[in-house]
Protein backbone atom coordinates (compact mmCIF):
# COMPACT_ATOMS: atom_id res chain seq x y z
CA UNK A 1 0.00 0.00 0.00
CA UNK A 2 2.92 2.60 0.51
CA UNK A 3 4.31 1.91 -2.50
CA UNK A 4 1.01 2.15 -4.14
CA UNK A 5 0.90 5.58 -2.45
CA UNK A 6 3.88 6.90 -3.45
CA UNK A 7 3.35 6.51 -7.31
CA UNK A 8 -0.21 7.70 -7.17
CA UNK A 9 1.76 10.79 -5.12
CA UNK A 10 4.59 11.05 -8.01
CA UNK A 11 2.91 13.60 -9.98
CA UNK A 12 2.20 15.24 -6.76
CA UNK A 13 5.98 16.22 -6.13
CA UNK A 14 6.10 17.65 -9.95
CA UNK A 15 3.52 19.96 -8.75
CA UNK A 16 4.49 20.88 -5.69
CA UNK A 17 8.24 21.87 -7.17
CA UNK A 18 5.89 24.04 -10.06
CA UNK A 19 3.88 25.52 -7.49
CA UNK A 20 7.36 26.83 -5.01
CA UNK A 21 9.42 28.01 -8.49
CA UNK A 22 6.28 29.89 -9.24
CA UNK A 23 6.07 31.66 -5.73
CA UNK A 24 9.68 31.95 -5.85
CA UNK A 25 9.37 33.66 -9.03
CA UNK A 26 6.42 35.86 -7.68
CA UNK A 27 3.76 34.27 -10.62
CA UNK A 28 0.72 33.16 -9.88
CA UNK A 29 1.02 29.81 -12.19
CA UNK A 30 -1.26 26.31 -12.19
CA UNK A 31 -1.94 24.48 -8.61
CA UNK A 32 0.15 21.48 -7.31
CA UNK A 33 -2.44 19.09 -8.69
CA UNK A 34 -1.82 20.51 -12.45
CA UNK A 35 0.30 17.15 -13.25
CA UNK A 36 -2.93 14.99 -12.34
CA UNK A 37 -5.23 17.45 -14.71
CA UNK A 38 -2.79 16.86 -17.77
CA UNK A 39 -2.63 13.08 -17.16
CA UNK A 40 -6.07 13.08 -17.39
CA UNK A 41 -6.26 14.94 -20.96
CA UNK A 42 -3.69 12.93 -22.17
CA UNK A 43 -5.55 9.61 -21.42
CA UNK A 44 -8.70 11.12 -23.43
CA UNK A 45 -7.07 11.95 -26.52
CA UNK A 46 -6.28 9.90 -29.25
CA UNK A 47 -3.08 8.81 -30.64
CA UNK A 48 -1.43 9.86 -33.54
CA UNK A 49 1.57 7.46 -34.57
CA UNK A 50 4.06 7.75 -37.57
CA UNK A 51 3.70 5.71 -40.57
CA UNK A 52 7.56 5.30 -40.19
CA UNK A 53 6.97 4.07 -36.48
CA UNK A 54 7.76 0.29 -35.62
CA UNK A 55 6.72 -2.07 -32.77
CA UNK A 56 9.30 -0.26 -30.90
CA UNK A 57 7.79 3.01 -30.83
CA UNK A 58 4.91 1.30 -29.57
CA UNK A 59 6.04 -0.89 -26.40
CA UNK A 60 8.48 2.27 -25.49
CA UNK A 61 5.72 3.91 -23.16
CA UNK A 62 5.18 0.64 -21.13
CA UNK A 63 8.37 -0.16 -20.66
CA UNK A 64 9.73 3.11 -19.41
CA UNK A 65 6.63 2.76 -16.99
CA UNK A 66 7.28 -1.08 -16.13
CA UNK A 67 10.84 -0.26 -15.39
CA UNK A 68 10.09 2.96 -13.37
CA UNK A 69 7.46 0.86 -11.09
CA UNK A 70 9.54 -1.93 -10.65
CA UNK A 71 12.71 0.06 -10.09
CA UNK A 72 10.31 2.18 -7.03
CA UNK A 73 9.42 -1.02 -5.69
CA UNK A 74 13.34 -1.88 -4.91
CA UNK A 75 13.46 1.54 -2.44
CA UNK A 76 13.90 0.21 0.90
CA UNK A 77 10.57 2.04 3.07
CA UNK A 78 10.52 1.26 6.91
CA UNK A 79 7.13 -0.55 7.56
CA UNK A 80 6.19 -1.55 4.22
CA UNK A 81 6.80 -5.49 3.65
CA UNK A 82 8.24 -5.85 -0.16
CA UNK A 83 10.22 -8.86 -0.91
CA UNK A 84 11.74 -6.95 -3.99
CA UNK A 85 14.16 -4.80 -1.33
CA UNK A 86 15.31 -8.42 -0.13
CA UNK A 87 16.25 -9.75 -3.45
CA UNK A 88 17.95 -6.31 -4.89
CA UNK A 89 19.93 -3.57 -4.32
CA UNK A 90 20.26 0.12 -5.61
CA UNK A 91 22.28 -0.71 -8.12
CA UNK A 92 19.52 -2.86 -9.62
CA UNK A 93 17.70 0.19 -9.45
CA UNK A 94 19.77 2.09 -11.62
CA UNK A 95 20.12 -0.84 -14.33
CA UNK A 96 16.38 -1.20 -14.57
CA UNK A 97 16.08 2.78 -14.89
CA UNK A 98 18.59 2.17 -17.69
CA UNK A 99 16.44 -0.72 -19.21
CA UNK A 100 13.93 2.06 -20.32
CA UNK A 101 16.15 4.81 -21.48
CA UNK A 102 17.69 2.51 -23.69
CA UNK A 103 14.11 1.77 -24.97
CA UNK A 104 13.28 5.59 -25.28
CA UNK A 105 16.34 6.67 -26.64
CA UNK A 106 15.56 3.76 -29.50
CA UNK A 107 11.86 5.18 -29.86
CA UNK A 108 13.59 8.88 -30.49
CA UNK A 109 15.54 7.18 -32.94
CA UNK A 110 12.59 4.83 -34.57
CA UNK A 111 10.73 7.44 -36.44
CA UNK A 112 13.00 8.75 -38.30
CA UNK A 113 12.63 12.65 -36.78
CA UNK A 114 15.42 15.14 -36.48
CA UNK A 115 14.89 16.13 -32.93
CA UNK A 116 13.90 13.05 -31.67
CA UNK A 117 17.63 11.56 -33.29
CA UNK A 118 18.92 14.77 -31.44
CA UNK A 119 17.40 14.14 -28.25
CA UNK A 120 18.70 10.00 -27.92
CA UNK A 121 22.14 11.51 -28.92
CA UNK A 122 21.93 14.27 -25.73
CA UNK A 123 20.33 11.72 -23.45
CA UNK A 124 22.43 8.67 -23.42
CA UNK A 125 25.72 11.56 -23.48
CA UNK A 126 24.17 12.72 -20.12
CA UNK A 127 23.96 9.30 -19.28
CA UNK A 128 27.39 8.10 -19.40
CA UNK A 129 28.35 10.46 -17.09
CA UNK A 130 25.63 10.66 -14.66
CA UNK A 131 25.58 6.80 -14.16
CA UNK A 132 29.42 7.07 -12.52
CA UNK A 133 28.21 9.51 -10.40
CA UNK A 134 25.52 7.64 -9.02
CA UNK A 135 27.26 4.33 -9.06
CA UNK A 136 30.41 6.02 -7.38
CA UNK A 137 28.24 8.17 -4.87
CA UNK A 138 26.20 5.39 -3.37
CA UNK A 139 29.43 2.95 -2.90
CA UNK A 140 30.76 5.85 -0.45
CA UNK A 141 27.45 5.76 1.02
CA UNK A 142 27.23 2.04 1.80
CA UNK A 143 31.16 1.55 2.77
CA UNK A 144 30.31 4.08 5.77
CA UNK A 145 28.90 2.35 8.50
CA UNK A 146 27.75 5.60 9.93
CA UNK A 147 27.23 9.50 8.66
CA UNK A 148 30.65 10.94 8.17
CA UNK A 149 32.38 13.57 5.90
CA UNK A 150 32.85 11.51 3.17
CA UNK A 151 28.39 10.87 3.11
CA UNK A 152 28.52 14.82 2.72
CA UNK A 153 30.68 14.79 -0.14
CA UNK A 154 28.72 11.74 -1.95
CA UNK A 155 25.09 13.67 -1.17
CA UNK A 156 26.53 16.37 -2.87
CA UNK A 157 27.87 14.50 -5.66
CA UNK A 158 24.66 12.56 -5.69
CA UNK A 159 22.47 15.89 -5.78
CA UNK A 160 23.80 17.10 -8.98
CA UNK A 161 23.43 13.70 -10.53
CA UNK A 162 19.86 13.81 -9.71
CA UNK A 163 19.27 17.34 -10.76
CA UNK A 164 20.84 15.97 -14.65
CA UNK A 165 19.01 12.65 -14.05
CA UNK A 166 15.58 14.26 -13.83
CA UNK A 167 16.00 16.95 -16.60
CA UNK A 168 16.08 19.76 -14.18
CA UNK A 169 18.17 23.19 -14.63
CA UNK A 170 20.98 23.93 -15.02
CA UNK A 171 21.50 20.71 -17.53
CA UNK A 172 17.89 20.31 -19.17
CA UNK A 173 14.87 22.28 -18.73
CA UNK A 174 11.21 20.68 -18.60
CA UNK A 175 9.37 24.01 -19.22
CA UNK A 176 10.70 23.84 -23.02
CA UNK A 177 10.47 22.64 -26.18
CA UNK A 178 13.29 24.42 -27.97
CA UNK A 179 15.77 21.95 -30.67
CA UNK A 180 18.61 23.74 -28.88
CA UNK A 181 18.18 23.22 -25.42
CA UNK A 182 15.44 19.99 -24.93
CA UNK A 183 16.87 16.70 -24.19
CA UNK A 184 14.54 14.81 -22.80
CA UNK A 185 11.63 16.37 -24.36
CA UNK A 186 13.21 15.80 -28.13
CA UNK A 187 12.28 12.02 -27.56
CA UNK A 188 8.87 11.98 -27.16
CA UNK A 189 7.67 14.87 -29.47
CA UNK A 190 5.98 12.57 -31.57
CA UNK A 191 4.21 10.87 -29.11
CA UNK A 192 0.61 11.79 -27.97
CA UNK A 193 -3.03 10.45 -26.29
CA UNK A 194 -2.48 7.81 -24.04
CA UNK A 195 1.26 7.14 -24.45
CA UNK A 196 2.46 10.51 -24.02
CA UNK A 197 0.58 10.04 -20.34
CA UNK A 198 2.49 7.24 -19.84
CA UNK A 199 5.68 8.43 -20.61
CA UNK A 200 4.66 11.57 -18.41
CA UNK A 201 3.53 9.86 -15.09
CA UNK A 202 6.97 7.12 -15.68
CA UNK A 203 8.87 10.62 -15.33
CA UNK A 204 7.13 11.66 -12.48
CA UNK A 205 7.78 8.25 -11.14
CA UNK A 206 11.35 8.09 -12.11
CA UNK A 207 12.00 11.78 -10.10
CA UNK A 208 10.47 9.98 -7.10
CA UNK A 209 12.72 7.24 -7.11
CA UNK A 210 15.98 9.22 -7.09
CA UNK A 211 14.39 11.26 -4.54
CA UNK A 212 14.23 8.38 -2.38
CA UNK A 213 17.29 7.19 -3.37
CA UNK A 214 18.59 10.45 -2.76
CA UNK A 215 16.84 10.66 0.82
CA UNK A 216 17.70 7.23 2.28
CA UNK A 217 21.47 7.82 1.30
CA UNK A 218 22.09 11.11 2.63
CA UNK A 219 19.30 11.53 5.10
CA UNK A 220 18.46 7.95 6.39
CA UNK A 221 16.42 9.55 9.52
CA UNK A 222 13.46 10.50 8.96
CA UNK A 223 9.98 9.84 7.29
CA UNK A 224 10.45 8.95 3.68
CA UNK A 225 7.53 11.11 1.94
CA UNK A 226 8.48 14.23 3.92
CA UNK A 227 12.37 13.89 3.12
CA UNK A 228 11.16 13.87 -0.36
CA UNK A 229 8.97 17.12 -0.03
CA UNK A 230 11.97 18.36 1.27
CA UNK A 231 14.10 17.62 -1.65
CA UNK A 232 11.75 18.39 -4.36
CA UNK A 233 11.55 22.42 -2.23
CA UNK A 234 15.50 21.86 -2.63
CA UNK A 235 15.33 21.37 -6.44
CA UNK A 236 12.61 24.22 -7.17
CA UNK A 237 15.27 26.56 -4.96
CA UNK A 238 18.23 25.58 -7.33
CA UNK A 239 16.02 25.78 -10.78
CA UNK A 240 15.01 29.61 -9.51
CA UNK A 241 18.46 30.47 -8.86
CA UNK A 242 20.56 29.37 -11.55
CA UNK A 243 20.03 29.33 -15.36
CA UNK A 244 20.13 26.69 -18.34
CA UNK A 245 23.84 26.26 -19.39
CA UNK A 246 24.88 25.08 -22.57
CA UNK A 247 24.71 21.80 -23.48
CA UNK A 248 28.66 21.55 -23.30
CA UNK A 249 29.37 23.50 -20.47
CA UNK A 250 26.83 20.29 -18.79
CA UNK A 251 30.38 18.27 -19.32
CA UNK A 252 31.93 20.75 -16.72
CA UNK A 253 29.05 20.36 -14.12
CA UNK A 254 28.86 16.57 -14.31
CA UNK A 255 32.71 16.38 -14.08
CA UNK A 256 32.75 18.18 -11.02
CA UNK A 257 29.90 15.74 -9.81
CA UNK A 258 32.40 12.73 -10.68
CA UNK A 259 35.50 14.41 -8.85
CA UNK A 260 33.04 15.02 -5.98
CA UNK A 261 31.73 11.50 -5.80
CA UNK A 262 35.51 10.14 -6.42
CA UNK A 263 36.70 12.06 -3.52
CA UNK A 264 33.81 10.81 -1.54
CA UNK A 265 34.94 7.41 -1.97
CA UNK A 266 38.11 8.70 -1.43
CA UNK A 267 37.75 9.80 2.03
CA UNK A 268 35.60 7.27 3.11
CA UNK A 269 38.35 4.74 2.41
CA UNK A 270 40.40 7.03 4.85
CA UNK A 271 37.56 6.93 7.35
CA UNK A 272 36.83 10.08 7.52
Amino acid sequence: MEYLMLILSAPLVSGVIRKIKNDLRMRRGPGVFQPYYDLAKLFAKDEVVSENASWVFTITPFVVLASCVLALLFVPMPGAANPFVYIGDLLAIIFLLALGRFFLALAGLDTGSAFGGMGSSREMFISSLVEPVIFISIFAVCASPSFRFSSVVAGIALVLAVIAETSRIPVDNQETHLELTMIHEAMVLEYSGRSLALLELAAHIKQVVFFSILANCVFPVGILPVKILIIAAMIALVEVSVAKMRLFRAVDFLSFAIVLSVAALVISAVGL
